[in-house]
């Protein structure tokens, strides 16, 4: 039975052991992701991806480098959030591209990649200062999928005790492309 919003907020907590048995369908699945996938962000650029792991042997080698938190093997879905890299650089033609979602004249594509590339100057100037600026905004998606989660009567628990270098060589993360924002075990 799905709750209301503020009943979610009271729902949910950080789950600390989740119940092995019991799986999320795949339905749920998918609408928790969709939420994310839909959170809004800074000029619609969506710098995040979502890593769905239920592989049990691969969460078994994530568990060590995430201070061993019990909640990363006995959960239903382990949702690892990377914050992009490469595709909000300007030159990735992904920016362009999300630009280009809403149809506008050549002109105003030019002014709003012109005003992206000045605004986010000194943010787009090292991989470091996107990679702060990116994994803020994929926040926004972790927490709208907490809260769809919840809304469903499914627990979650965002992680942030990880060694991020470790995690991102067990996930053979190509890190100019993508690095480990937060991870999120859900279940029940």
């Amino acid at each position: 039975m799905e709750k209301t919003f503020m009943e979610a907020m009271d729902f949910r907590h950080a789950c600390k052991v989740f119940d092995e048995t019991k799986k999320i369908t795949d339905e749920d699945m998918n609408y928790i992701l969709e939420v994310g996938r839909k959170s809004p962000s800074s000029f619609g650029m969506e710098g995040w991806k979502f890593l769905v792991i239920t592989n049990e042997e691969l969460k078994a080698k994530i568990r060590p480098v995430c201070w061993n938190q019990v909640q990363v093997t006995s959960c239903s879905h382990l949702v690892i959030i990377l914050a992009a890299i490469d595709a909000v650089k300007p030159s990735s033609g992904e920016v362009e591209r999300k630009f280009k979602r809403r149809e506008m004249p050549q002109d105003k594509l030019d002014f709003y990649l012109g005003l992206y590339a000045d605004h986010l100057k000194q943010t787009l100037s090292s991989d470091d200062n996107i990679y702060s600026w990116t994994a803020k905004q994929s926040y926004i998606a972790l927490g709208n999928m907490m809260t769809a989660a919840a809304i469903k009567g499914i627990d979650t628990c965002p992680i942030e005790g990880f060694e991020k270098e470790n995690l991102e060589k067990v996930l053979e993360l190509d890190t100019s492309k993508y690095q480990v924002s937060c991870v999120l075990p859900f279940g029940y």
